[in-house]
């Protein structure tokens, strides 16, 4: 039973959220389930996974989701905000027998409304790709080779028999695939070659710290056309740069490892505070990456600096789904040597990722390397979703990117805010920039420009332990700064965070005892690994908590009985899916209209809304 009064609260189901945009809301009926939408029994199965692809078929509602629930596979017509779930009518529908699907992925450069392809991963460790509008099945990767014919009476897979933990597209490729499993190892595949009826022979190509890269040795040309072996343990999750030229990949024994993807040449690593790494992804424009696992956290990962910039708490358990808000994230682009203009002029430089955000993704790409372009100040949206059944959102502001100030820049900036009246609501974020190169901050300090944002405020951090000396921004600003009334900071003074450090150490330890009754043969291998976490703890691959910065969630919100798997960003809404097989559609603020006219409508069941 819940605990009375706050206890009662934090345990109830969520169905809508505030954020500084507006309220996010649960659309119950753009809910999406097995037919009988009954919860499903998730002992022993897999995470339940989605996938989305948009057709771009005539009718104007070309998006499509792919989903598992145990056993089954299926495929729908996704009406997001705009119309009510039909759950009668699955476009396609597939139950496996002796194996789970795992995960999957589309791709979105070949799908017509008459035509997708869609991999899928298995437990068993087969890939197979299917096109669920045409109901085919085309290929089957890393199947079963019998061996009765050798006196064996058993099934034997000849690339590798572990769990399938991912599969991707290759960025801008029609028919490169690269498949993770639970052993360790990535293969790169090609959908039209075949992967041979005996074991694939691997010469070496290329071998770094903790990881080797196999070309498949034979006189043509077969699958898998690469093997990566990366790190010890599962390789749990992977994921390519917005540009398709590097690969973040996390695997059990706790690293984070960035690779050049075509150069086949390792660019970073980082490890977890403790225990594996679950999930990954990048920032749209691609400088910074963003872990989550089994440490509770979430850390924030500098692509340029090669260094953890920030971690996030707010879960209480293993934070499975890590993703990027492209929506939400705003951008603003500023001449660092001038100041002028009217407010006006600043809100109308501010950007928001929507339907072009590839492109702008792409020339805030090129921009990284370029030395004479403008800064572009950028606060970023992230989100997270765990064991612990709470969806945490974040954001990743400029006083956590930049921490160093020039305290002139900063006294200039500040006059000019005190002399300048901002609109009702608006808040006012400085950018200044530092230009360090893995972790070294002799370069330049390259300053920015203060800008109004309408749309987020400032960081939601805790203040970094020694922020009164290296440059940091000095408490006489910061108290004129929150006088004048100019930004609104969610921080935790530094006394508040000792104080709350003993509850804080005892949910980690209380974890960490979770993840030792339950893994303890994982962690067991993690401390016969090359790299002792005793001996990363407090370097550069990982800072001690009191080294970096501390976010705190802007929301943190239970909204699920059973553990969340699934965290997606579209343009009208977030999806979220849990283990017992409800994918869930949660409106923006102002897009929850677009389903009201179903408000008068009959539900599935046939009781009225």
């Amino acid at each position: 039973m819940a605990a009375e009064g706050g206890g009662k609260e934090m345990n109830e189901i969520k169905t809508q959220f505030t954020t500084r945009e507006g309220v996010y809301k649960l659309l119950t009926h753009s809910e999406y389930s097995r037919p009988n939408r009954v919860p499903f029994n998730s002992q022993g199965s897999n995470p339940v996974k989605v996938s989305f692809v948009n057709v771009n078929d005539q009718s104007g509602n070309g998006d499509r989701i792919c989903f598992n629930v145990g056993r089954e596979l299926y495929f729908y017509i996704y009406k997001g905000v705009r119309k009510a779930a039909d759950l009668s009518k699955p476009i396609d529908k597939r139950i496996y027998k002796g194996t789970q699907p795992t995960c999957h992925d589309f791709n979105h450069l070949t799908a017509t409304a008459e035509s997708v392809s869609l991999l899928v991963g298995f437990s068993a460790g087969q890939v197979q790709l299917i096109d669920p509008i045409k109901k085919e099945t085309s290929k089957l990767f890393n199947e079963e080779v019998s061996l009765k014919d050798t006196g064996w009476n058993n099934i034997y897979r000849l690339i590798d028999k572990s769990r399938v933990t991912c599969v991707k597209w290759v960025p801008g490729s029609e028919s490169l695939f690269l498949v993770s499993h639970a052993s360790g190892n990535m293969y790169l595949y090609n959908v039209e070659h075949t992967c041979g009826t005996t074991a694939p022979h691997y010469q070496l190509l290329k071998q770094g710290e903790n990881y080797s890269v196999h070309t498949c040795k034979s006189k043509s040309t077969r699958n898998p056309l690469l093997k990566w072996t990366v790190g010890e343990g599962a390789l749990n999750e992977f994921a390519f740069s917005p540009d398709g030229k590097f690969l973040a990949c996390v695997s059990q024994d706790g690293f984070l490892r960035v690779f050049n993807f075509d150069a086949v040449e390792l660019h970073g690593t980082m490890k977890s505070y403790f225990g594996g790494l679950l999930c990954v992804c990048w920032s749209p424009d691609g400088k910074y990456i963003v872990a989550g696992g089994e440490d509770d956290l979430v850390t924030v990962w500098s692509f340029l600096d090669c260094r953890v910039i920030a971690r996030g708490h707010g879960h209480k358990s293993w934070v499975s789904v890590v993703a990027f808000d492209h929506y939400t994230t705003s951008v603003e682009e500023s001449d660092p040597m001038e100041f002028s203009g009217s407010d006006e002029d600043f809100q109308d430089q501010m950007i928001h990722f929507g339907r072009d955000r590839a492109n702008s993704t792409q020339s805030r790409l090129s921009k990284r390397n370029s030395t004479d372009s403008r800064p572009v100040s950028v606060t970023y949206r992230f989100g997270s979703v765990g064991q612990d059944t709470q969806l945490c959102l974040w954001d990743l502001t400029e006083d956590i990117l930049f921490p160093h100030l020039p305290l002139s820049r900063t006294r200039t900036h500040t006059n000019v805010m005190n002399a300048t009246s901002p609109p009702a609501g608006a808040t006012i974020i400085t950018n200044t920039s530092s230009n360090t190169t893995n972790g070294n901050n002799s370069g330049a300090n390259t300053p920015g420009i203060n800008s109004i944002a309408t749309t987020l405020p400032r960081s939601n951090s805790l203040p970094h332990s020694a922020a009164s000396s290296g440059g940091g921004i000095s408490s006489g600003i910061m108290d004129s700064a929150i006088a004048t009334g100019v930004s609104k900071f969610a921080t935790l003074s530094l006394h508040d965070r000792k104080e709350r450090h003993h509850e804080k150490d005892h949910k980690r330890n209380h974890s960490m005892g979770h993840i030792s009754s339950k893994s303890s043969d994982k962690l067991n291998l993690l401390t016969k690994t090359k790299t002792a976490p005793a001996k990363t703890l407090g370097t550069l691959l990982c800072p001690r908590m009191e080294d970096v910065p501390l976010l705190e969630p802007l929301i943190c919100k239970k909204i699920a009985h059973e553990r969340l798997t699934v965290l997606i960003f579209l343009e009208d809404c977030l999806v979220t899916a849990c283990q017992e097989g409800f994918i869930c559609t949660w409106a923006r603020p102002g897009k929850v209209g677009l389903l009201s006219s179903q408000n008068q409508a009959s539900s599935p069941s046939g009781t009225v809304v």
